[in-house]
């Protein structure tokens, strides 16, 4: 199970207001409650920074196909 920080409420106002919407998170840091770390924030920026590069490259695709 992963836990979002904003996707639940940015939907609901796009529902709201008629508006379509597609979403993608991108896991940045784990929490196993059995060995629990402190939060590591130069990974987390490495992570997204990677997906980022993944990530647009997908919808450079995706948006070429449409």
């Amino acid at each position: 199970d992963m836990v979002g920080m904003s996707t639940v409420p940015e939907v609901i106002v796009a529902n709201h207001i008629g508006l379509k919407c597609a979403a993608v998170s991108v896991i940045t840091d784990e929490c196993d409650p059995d060995n629990l770390q402190p939060v590591n924030i130069e990974e987390v920026i490495r992570v997204a920074g990677k997906a980022d590069i993944l990530l647009s490259a997908v919808f450079e695709k995706a948006i070429e196909d449409i």
